[in-house]
């Protein structure tokens, strides 16, 4: 049995074979918050979308359906796999039969523990065939404050030890191109930073025992975080996972590269190694470069057993002895987690008497919940999201997750510090590496560094000027699947970016009830003429898994023919030929269908 199939019967074996099973957060409490109110539940083609006011104090909430007014009602599970609740409405429910009546109910949450009472229900329910059409107005000389654009704080990585390799996947060098994958990010995305898990880990020796005597060696840590700064980036500092040598249970491992994760034999040399460790950091980048631009992250999901197999009382001990260690270098070093999965242990968290500069989490399958009523002030730093938490998942690579990714950044947009597509490539081994081309990686790009939908999101996302646009939807699906985001830059141009999803995975390879009609009005433009350049992805558009479905002859990897036609098709492509569109009383419409799931991305370009 090779390292990588131990790592893989290991991950199964504690996560359960449906699942996470330690995902699930705890049992549900009572929450100290009223029913939401004004909930509507409005049926059309394919869906039932539902509407409520929000919540004061609420950090979600959990939408419920029955068969009859009197229950039970049972929370409504979309296939995300992790914390089953929304940040907020509308939500477009796609899971039932169609022309069968539901009653919903929406319930409050003051934590992923606690949850408040029931709304009063409302009934509806779906229809199927006719017309289904959504317009959208877009306010062109409006100004809805500065665009905030949550991708571009930090993106997932696999351990940046991977820079340094030298071994080849499907023949594609990993370590040049996963240096390149990043060096993309940051130049074509925006992204600042980058997160990664073991930088602690023995590939790099930071920690050894010597004829019984620690030494530590930060070599290769410069090594990784100088080869980050020279691409214009900055780390998140993720403190894992245990050295080998400083292990109170080296068999304890997780991944194809065996990191440790159980707690340290000796707590005094822990926090001797993140001091030194942080002051080495300080010394070599500078106090005021690590102080203003760098976060230190204690750990990695210790709340599930498969990344701690210590008690929780002994990780906030290594929580507590962490941050203790690195603000004894500088009381300005930021310092946070617990890099919890599921939006777990965030109460306990800020209950340390130990700094909490700032909170990080992750979720999968859902936008990330609203945090800021249990954070207050601090930064919150989403370090791992995205649609499945599921390794292998084929829906990694679709047009779905590609609208998913958007959907969460608009939702988080102007309530989170950052929020972290995991990860930015497909080289990525936790588990193994890449089988094949297309195998379901987290990655944004491929082995190969082809652009999957979900780069193709993110590069028409970062097209939006600086000025956020006021919109407003209407119609069979407005806001609970077609949603949209519109900006206008310094020189006039307007981009208007629209996509239609639900976060039904059922769904996720299309469903034509679901497909619809956009009408877009833009108003307020102060040119008589604009060039319009129509951008989508969808089924046919901008989707390199689609080409390589068409191309590989039943194949794992390309030959050198089929890589050069799969680099020829490796870009972002019109859904219609770009033209010029004349603004009458400075007005301006265009038509067009929107497919189940896609995107499509309008720019009007004043014309001198």
């Amino acid at each position: 049995m090779t390292v990588e199939d131990v790592a893989r019967e290991r991950w199964a074996e504690l996560m359960g074979a449906g699942g996470a099973q330690d995902r699930a957060p705890g049992e549900i409490v009572p929450a100290d918050l009223p029913a939401p109110e004004r909930l509507t539940a409005t049926g059309g083609r394919g869906h039932v979308t539902l509407s409520w006011e929000p919540v004061p104090g609420a950090i979600g909430y959990a939408v419920h359906r029955a068969a009859a007014p009197s229950g039970p009602y049972e929370p409504v599970d979309h296939g995300g796999g992790d914390v089953l609740a929304v940040p907020h409405g509308p939500y477009a429910d796609t899971t039932g039969e169609p022309f069968r009546e539901y009653w919903y109910a929406v319930a409050p949450l003051g934590t992923v523990t606690s949850m408040g009472p029931l709304s009063v229900p409302a009934a509806a329910s779906a229809h199927t065939g006719g017309p289904a059409t959504v317009r959208l107005e877009v306010a062109a000389g409006g100004d809805a404050g500065p665009l905030h654009r949550p991708w571009r704080a930090v993106v997932g990585s696999e351990h940046l030890s991977h820079m340094l390799c030298a071994d080849t996947s499907g023949g594609r060098p990993i370590g040049a191109e996963l240096t390149e994958a990043l060096r993309r990010t940051h130049d074509e995305l925006g992204v600042e930073q980058v997160r990664a898990h073991a930088i602690l880990c023995d590939d790099l020796g930071v920690y050894k025992l010597v004829d019984g005597e620690p030494r530590l060696d930060f070599s290769g840590v410069d090594r990784v975080y100088d080869t980050v700064l020279e691409l214009g980036m900055r780390p998140v500092v993720e403190l894992s996972f245990m050295p080998r040598d400083l292990a109170s249970d080296p068999s304890r491992t997780v991944f194809a590269y065996q990191a440790g994760i159980s707690p340290p034999r000796d707590w005094e040399r822990w926090a001797w190694l993140v001091r030194e460790l942080t002051a080495h950091l300080v010394e070599r980048y500078g106090r005021d470069e690590v102080r203003d631009n760098w976060w230190f992250e204690v750990w990695n999901e210790a709340n599930l057993s498969v990344f701690w197999s210590g008690t929780p009382d002994e990780f906030w001990r290594l929580y507590d002895e962490t941050a203790r260690a690195v603000k004894s270098v500088d009381p300005g070093l930021r310092v946070g987690g617990p890099a919890s999965a599921a939006v777990g242990w965030i109460e306990d968290q800020l209950a340390r008497e130990s700094p909490v500069d700032f909170v990080s989490t992750h979720t999968y399958g859902s936008p990330p919940l609203d945090l800021r009523p249990l954070a207050g002030d601090r930064p919150l730093l989403w370090t791992e999201w995205g649609v499945t938490a599921t390794h292998g998942g084929e829906v990694n690579d679709t047009v779905f997750a590609a609208a998913f990714l958007l959907r969460g950044m608009r939702s988080a947009s102007r309530r989170v510090e950052g929020l972290a597509p995991w990860v930015a490539s497909d080289h990525f081994e936790e588990l193994g590496r890449p089988p094949r081309l297309t195998h379901g990686g987290f990655g944004l790009l491929t082995v190969g560094n082809l652009a999957k939908p979900k780069y193709w999101a993110l590069t028409l996302a970062q097209r939006l000027g600086d000025t956020e646009l006021p919109v407003t939807l209407s119609g069979d699906g407005a806001g609970g699947l077609v949603e949209a985001w519109a900006a206008r830059a310094a020189d006039g141009t307007v981009t208007v970016l629209l996509w239609n999803t639900t976060l039904d995975h059922a769904k996720a390879g299309g469903d034509p009830e679901l497909d619809r009609t956009v009408t877009v009005d833009v108003t307020g433009l102060p040119a008589a003429a604009y060039r319009m350049t129509h951008w989508r992805v969808d089924a046919t558009h901008s989707n390199i898994a689609a080409v390589w479905h068409t191309i590989g002859e039943g194949r794992d990897w390309p030959d050198e023919r089929q890589w050069a036609a799969l680099r020829e098709a490796d870009k972002l492509t019109e859904a219609e030929p770009s033209r010029v569109l004349a603004a009458e009383a400075g007005a301006a419409t265009v038509t067009f269908d929107l497919p189940m799931p896609a995107i499509s991305c309008v720019e009007l370009t004043p014309i001198p």
